[in-house]
């Protein structure tokens, strides 16, 4: 939270920039992963380290106009698990939360976890259970005190599409969960977007991969329609070998869904398509004399996604002293790179 404080109150990195600094602003002891704790398998009770002022200005008792200069989004998590006490303390510190979080002039995202120990309560079950817990959590709260915005599991079609159609004005996203392989990220935003998702937070699944301003670009093209997700995790692996990074992963691992979105402790996997995974061993294995030289390494130039890219092979690795820069010169410099990976 210090850190948060001091990139946005004290150095005003976001000041003039397009964009918005958001911050946790509680943390449930379902996302304790602790060495040697056990708190995932306990149910989850609602705990907040950081006060809404501190995040604000820093302090405690912020004038209004300190509020109006720090970090003003916050992400407040809750997980329930069908155990009525324990999700009543959870529903009513977010009642809390909420009321102080309308005075103080501080906008919230709700992020409702899949239960990580559930009471009676299969998983067939919990889509619905997720569902109507959104809908019970928020059918008191008028416009003013309502969160931005969900971050939620993508639980399938039917899910997404009860959830939106019930309250239209409700802006639905998903999380990303665990890094995963890039047909994870780029599947999932397909899929969720298609049934009526409004929003993604792909945290990990950004921060680990091996170029995030390529893995992001993509994730645009895919929610524009200007391309499929099978198409884009060739194409990335394209715009790697084009900028001289080495994947992590083979284009055909990379192309197999390892989804782990379920919780902070909990996952699922799910096999490939025997045609499409057929497909795509085709293009890993075919003989490197085929490739046609435009620098991505595509087996055939149909394929390749990089044509109209600029050389970036000349771009300079060295980074300068971000310690001796201002705020707009390391977005200047940011910008600059960005530019010339992508024209």
């Amino acid at each position: 939270m210090s850190k948060v404080w001091s990139i946005t109150y004290r150095d005003k990195l976001f000041e003039k920039s397009a964009v918005t600094p958001a911050c946790r602003a509680n943390d449930t002891s379902d996302v304790f992963v602790v060495r040697g704790g056990k708190y995932l398998e306990i149910p989850a009770k609602p705990f907040r380290s950081a006060s809404l002022d501190h995040i604000q200005c820093g302090h405690v008792a912020c004038t209004d106009d300190e509020r109006s200069r720090g970090t003003n989004l916050g992400l407040y998590s809750v997980t329930l698990n069908n155990r009525l006490e324990d999700d009543l303390r959870t529903l009513e510190a977010y009642q809390t939360f909420r009321i102080e979080a309308e005075a103080k002039g501080f906008r919230h995202f709700l992020e409702v976890f899949n239960p990580n120990a559930p009471h009676e309560l299969n998983s067939a079950e919990i889509p619905a259970f997720i569902n109507d817990h959104i809908a019970r959590t928020l059918a008191g709260v008028a416009y003013a005190g309502r969160p931005v915005f969900l971050k939620i599991v993508y639980q399938g079609p039917k899910a997404m599409q009860e959830l939106v159609s019930y309250d239209p004005h409700l802006v639905v996203g998903i999380l990303g969960g665990s890094a995963g392989t890039t047909y994870d990220a780029f599947k999932l935003v397909s899929e969720a977007q298609k049934y009526g998702a409004r929003a993604a937070l792909f945290g990990r699944k950004i921060n680990q991969a091996e170029s995030q301003l390529a893995f992001v670009e993509f994730l645009r093209l895919i929610l524009d329609g200007k391309i499929s997700p099978e198409e884009a995790v060739k194409a990335y692996h394209g715009v790697l070998q084009h900028l001289r990074i080495k994947p992590r992963r083979s284009l055909a691992e990379d192309m197999e869904l390892q989804t782990a979105v379920m919780s902070y402790g909990g996952s699922a996997t799910v096999s490939l398509p025997v045609d499409v995974a057929k497909q795509v061993a085709g293009h890993a294995n075919a003989d490197k004399n085929a490739h046609h030289d435009c620098g991505c390494g595509g087996p055939v130039k149909s394929a390749c996604s990089c044509e109209s890219k600029p050389d970036t092979a000349a771009l300079s690795t060295d980074k300068p002293d971000f310690s001796k820069m201002s705020a707009a010169e390391k977005l200047a410099w940011n910008k600059a790179r960005r530019d010339q990976i992508f024209g």
